[in-house]
């Protein structure tokens, strides 16, 4: 009961500061708060605070203390969800309302979301452009009539509707300090926010440069100001050069070379530091200020991850199966929890130094004490050169089996189980799409099997995969399936074999046939490695958080009044606006160096007092027993040369399960995803929400991805 009132009260606390933070915003292009933050920054100059610590206390501690007061949150938030009334409200507003090739699949919230969004930016732009056209008068200095003057100020406010995405722009892509995991929204998702924000401040940003140097061209007034580096006030040549970074990364970031050329877009993407800097001088530390927040997270959470993945481990052992995939067993510590459709991210040294990619654990913590798996699909570069590196491995002797080793960021997940709120699940995969759902059954499993939930969904896994040989990729978790009775279990699947033709074959039958195909790869194991420990402890996320805030304004304060001539008697001015914009640099760069030390010392001391590690080094086994399994195997079923029906599925699901509210769970390739979305749509209608009963069962759609 306390629990509940503790986490209630902190949910209070987050709505509040959120809304302080939302209303900043709202408020800040009117003239009343022109005139009050003039006045407040008036008075606040003279102090030991100063207008700088001002600024950064008002537009930075809201999502300081978001973060902080979250981490708190998560970390007394209980694993296993409740289930609650009112759920199918919800639901109705997290299934999809659009379902479109080119926008994608699109439910109730986010567009509420997007529509929000563009109403903020139009309420900005709004009252600006309004407040500047009421005073506005030809300048003669710039040569300068009055529509010229107009489309001039125009330019000047989209360039501050950019710096409004700016500030949202890093937050969905948060791992350890997420915002986003409060939500329950997964981090691969949360990218494409991420996306949508990116592409609209290049939008805007573009629009602000190209105006102002048409309009500079216009006047003849562009050869003096395109190449000036000012000493006060903005620095033209610093938002160009910021514009043109901006650009080289979104433009390297599209699918087409993203996803051909992974590097280029792995190593542009890195000019972000630059292109930050650049808009820092560009725009001035007031405006700096507002956009601050995102990028103080960011800045923690990427060390903070750095300091994570470090030391290194090693591949434990490797599962190589006919249909180019590879699972990767990697030590884990015992203490170490994640939850189901948790992502880690791997980077071997050996193939590149710097490339990190994200990949679905598909073991549980619940089962798995002293290994974690990750199972990988030979497709791009990266992949193929570890798939090309694993083989030439196993033609070494096994008694000379190098160590492979691997840095290992993570698990990043949602914070609870929340596919345990729904009466039935349909898990819907295509593919490799399978990864994120072999940990879902194996914790359902288990947790079945150890009577440690008191209510347990029914599930049914529709697989779909090209050719026969994919079907192996159940290998990790056919025990589970095949040697539990159909009464205890819950489980039916469902596979389609959609190039192939066979019949009366069972799934039993080429399940082991390719499984007999798959090889097992041990590798060398060096006693000094350590396993994957993960993330620190939310609260400590949360200490962490809180005296990074505390240090950097103490910083700043410091070097302003040291590099910064008294302003009792003269404005800031008098020294170089850069000069302030070099102090807020620093005083970042010294608040980092102390957190790298005090985190390198509380890991290196955790490090230490770990007890001896267990590595398993025997792959996985299938162990099938046909006893067992004779009645289960009834329940599972397999068809050749078609795609599944989703209609003639969705129709008998609710009698098949007994379930009224049915959580859908899809990860695969679009054309799945959006086949299985317009289904939930039509079975819902979007916001309405479906009667208590089974002939009317409420579908609640999500969407989970595999590749990001």
């Amino acid at each position: 009961m306390a629990r509940t009132t503790h986490l209630a009260v902190l949910k209070v606390l987050m709505a509040l500061i959120f809304a302080a933070w939302i209303s900043l915003w709202i408020l800040k292009p009117t003239q009343l708060w022109t005139r009050k933050w003039k006045a407040a920054e008036d008075l606040a100059r003279p102090t030991l605070f100063g207008y700088y610590g001002l600024n950064f206390a008002v537009y930075t501690f809201p999502l300081i203390a978001l973060a902080t007061v979250g981490s708190i949150y998560l970390n007394m938030k209980p694993r296993e969800p409740i289930r609650r009334e009112g759920r199918r409200v919800i639901a109705g507003f997290s299934n999809p309302l659009v379902v479109n090739s080119l926008l994608g699949i699109l439910s109730s919230i986010e567009i509420v979301a997007v529509l929000l969004f563009m109403l903020f930016l139009a309420w900005t732009f709004y009252v600006r452009i309004a407040n500047d056209f009421k005073k506005l008068k030809p300048d003669k200095a710039l040569k300068l009539n009055l529509w010229q003057l107009k489309y001039l100020r125009v330019a000047t406010r989209f360039g501050l509707l950019a710096e409004a995405c700016l500030a949202f722009l890093l937050l969905p892509v948060l791992r350890g300090l997420s915002v986003f995991r409060l939500l329950g929204i997964q981090f691969e998702a949360s990218v494409r926010y991420h996306i949508w924000l990116g592409t609209t401040m290049l939008f805007c940003a573009t629009f602000h440069g190209v105006s102002t140097l048409f309009i500079w061209g216009v006047s003849h007034y562009i050869q003096d100001e395109v190449w000036k580096w000012q000493n006060t006030g903005r620095i033209y040549l610093a938002g160009e050069i910021s514009l043109v970074t901006g650009l080289v990364i979104w433009i390297t970031a599209l699918p087409q070379i993203r996803r051909k050329k992974f590097e280029i877009f792995y190593y542009t993407h890195h000019l972000y530091m630059v292109f930050l800097v650049l808009f820092l001088f560009h725009a001035g530390d007031r405006h700096f200020y507002t956009v601050f927040p995102g990028i103080f997270l960011f800045g923690l959470d990427k060390l903070l991850r750095i300091i994570q993945s470090r030391p290194q481990t090693c591949i434990l052992s490797a599962r190589v199966f006919p249909s180019k995939a590879i699972e990767l067993m990697l030590p884990k510590d015992p203490g170490l929890k994640y939850t189901p459709t948790s992502v880690l991210f791997l980077k071997v040294p050996s193939i590149s130094k710097y490339q990190w990619h994200s990949f679905s654990i598909i073991s549980s913590s619940s089962v798995d004490a002293n290994s974690m798996s990750i199972l990988i699909k030979s497709e791009g570069s990266w992949t193929s050169s570890l798939s090309n590196l694993i083989q030439t491995e196993q033609k070494s002797d096994a008694d000379h089996m190098k160590c492979i080793p691997v840095a290992v960021e993570g698990p990043y997940g949602p914070a609870t189980m929340e596919f345990l709120r729904y009466d039935s699940l349909l898990l819907v995969a295509g593919g490799i799409g399978i990864t994120p759902f072999l940990s879902v059954l194996q914790e359902l499993v288990a947790a079945q099997n150890s009577g440690r939930y008191k209510f347990l969904p029914r599930m049914q896994l529709i697989f779909a995969v090209k050719k026969a040989q994919d079907i192996c990729l159940l290998n990790s978790i056919s025990p589970l399936i095949f040697n539990q009775p159909a009464e205890k279990c819950h489980l039916k699947v469902k596979v389609y074999v959609t190039q192939e033709e066979q019949s009366g074959v069972t799934v039993r039958e080429v399940l082991l046939n390719e499984s007999s195909r798959v090889q097992t790869i041990n590798f060398g194991i060096k006693s000094s490695i350590y396993p994957v420990t993960g993330l620190e402890s939310p609260l400590w996320m949360a200490a962490i958080a809180g005296i990074s805030f505390i240090l950097f304004l103490i910083f700043l304060i410091i070097f302003n009044h040291i590099f910064i001539p008294s302003q009792k008697n003269a404005t800031k001015e008098k020294a170089p606006s850069s000069v302030a914009d070099l102090l807020i640099i620093c005083s970042f760069i010294t608040v980092l160096m102390c957190i790298i030390f005090v985190a390198f010392i509380i890991r290196r001391r955790r490090l230490k007092r770990q007890s001896p590690p267990v590595f398993p080094k025997k792959g996985k086994a299938l162990e099938i027993s046909p006893t067992e399994a004779r009645d289960a195997l009834e329940e599972h079923e397999i068809h050749f040369g078609g795609r599944p029906n989703f209609e003639d599925i969705f129709a008998k699901f609710p009698n098949e399960t007994g379930g009224s509210d049915v959580g859908v769970l899809v990860c695969g390739p679009e054309a799945i995803k959006e086949s299985v979305a317009s289904i939930c749509q039509h079975k819902c209608g979007g916001l309405k929400v479906g009667a208590n009963n089974k002939q009317n069962a409420n579908f609640s759609f999500h969407s989970l991805n595999f590749a990001l």
